[in-house]
């Protein structure tokens, strides 16, 4: 695939991720354009800065640092990938996820300690 191939897959897949992120969240989310020239991430929603892939030879360490360059640290850098046939999956850093988890299993109330299951 040439380089206009390349960024037209990669635009398509950043709007079908908007899609899908509208539908779901509530909120209308939209593509940040001109980040390949900005160098910036292609989604932010609140604090979430999203770099969207639609590849199919996966450079998840290089994805991740492009989108932990141009977020801030109260930001959550996260990159969102699919491969032809496959479906969106997501990566973040572990101390971004543990809050979430934590977040989740609590319902919200970050006093009660959990306990690891046996």
């Amino acid at each position: 695939m040439n380089g206009r191939g390349k960024r037209n897959k990669g635009a398509a897949g950043e709007r079908e991720l908007a899609g899908i992120l509208t539908d779901h969240l509530g909120v209308a989310v939209k593509r940040n354009l001109g980040q390949a020239r900005d160098g910036a991430d292609d989604i932010t929603i609140e604090h979430f800065r999203l770099e969207v892939k639609r590849q199919e030879r996966l450079q998840i360490d290089a994805w991740s640092q492009q989108v932990e360059a141009c977020a801030n640290p109260s930001e959550v850098p996260v990159v969102v990938y699919r491969r032809n046939g496959q479906p969106w999956r997501v990566c973040l850093l572990l101390e971004d996820f543990i809050p979430m988890m934590r977040d989740q299993l609590t319902g919200g109330n970050n006093a009660e300690q959990l306990e690891a299951g046996d």
